[in-house]
């Protein structure tokens, strides 16, 4: 197999994995397990944010008052949720920990120094102290 026939198939893998485009915060997909929520999609709406999911689920869990576990790509809530509720706290999450607050641009990256953590924005260079979860 040839550069140009390996660099095709690349893409049409990458391509066929990402289910959001440049930047769009994903909306959950999920049910409802007796008095349990499932997010299907959890997976899919961290890597569309570029965050971990560890670090998505510790902000969730602490905003919707809620514990919870990640099982695959699915976030397994304790308790019953609306997708609504779910969405409006990704949105704070994306507004806190992504957007960068001088240009409003999501290339940015979280940095552990010591015990601070910061958003370093990759467009503007801005970097600035945010608050752990």
């Amino acid at each position: 197999m040839g550069y140009e026939e390996l660099l095709d198939e690349a893409y049409e893998n990458v391509e066929a994995t990402c289910e959001c485009s440049r930047f769009e915060i994903l909306k959950v997909k999920g049910h409802h397990e007796g008095i349990r929520t499932v997010v299907s999609n959890f997976a899919q709406v961290a890597m569309c944010v570029r965050r971990t999911q560890e670090h998505l689920l510790k902000f969730l869990t602490k905003e919707l008052a809620s514990s919870g576990e990640i099982k695959g790509d699915r976030l397994i809530f304790s308790r019953k949720l609306t997708s609504k509720n779910i969405n409006e706290k990704i949105e704070k999450y994306v507004n806190r920990f992504v957007l960068c607050p001088k240009c409003h641009k999501s290339d940015t990256e979280l940095i552990n120094e010591g015990a601070k953590l910061f958003m370093k924005c990759l467009a503007c260079g801005e970097k600035n102290e945010v608050h752990k979860i």
